[in-house]
């Protein structure tokens, strides 16, 4: 008898809480629901920029005009790379063409004595790129980390 009356009590309970939710609501957006897609990759090794703007292409064209915005984010010891103009300016150069922002982390920088007038114009410098990142997927940004 208490298991029939505690069934009776939990069936009542869950249908009285659950009347005003819908399977699919569509009054709320949530980073799965929006107008526009937007990116954020957080990476260590300057050749791993070549298969994420390749990537970055394909989203552009994917996506069509939901594609929004699209950054990689530079860190860790890689970072003394993105001083050599000759390895660093292709991906640049690719980077403006498939509209990504590259983005240098400055704690790196700092960790790995890389001059901030070293850094090519082209690559904004943030605080802390990890930190970035998070506020970036906050945001609703689909998040990579490599």
């Amino acid at each position: 008898m208490k298991r029939f009356l505690l069934a009776i009590l939990l069936l009542s309970l869950t249908t009285s809480f659950s009347s005003g939710l819908f399977a699919q609501d569509t009054t709320r957006t949530t980073p799965y629901h929006q107008q526009t897609n937007n990116y954020v990759v957080l990476t260590k090794k300057i050749p791993q920029l070549k298969p994420i703007l390749l990537t970055a292409e394909a989203f552009k064209q994917e996506d069509g005009d939901t594609f929004g915005d699209f950054r990689i984010v530079i860190c860790g010891q890689g970072i003394v790379d993105i001083t050599d103009r000759a390895q660093i300016d292709p991906f640049i150069a690719q980077a403006k063409e498939f509209g990504v922002k590259l983005v240098a982390c400055g704690f790196s920088l700092d960790k790995f004595k890389v001059a901030r007038t070293d850094v090519p114009a082209d690559i904004e410098i943030v605080d802390n790129g990890i930190q970035y990142n998070f506020t970036l997927q906050k945001a609703g940004y689909y998040s990579l980390s490599l």
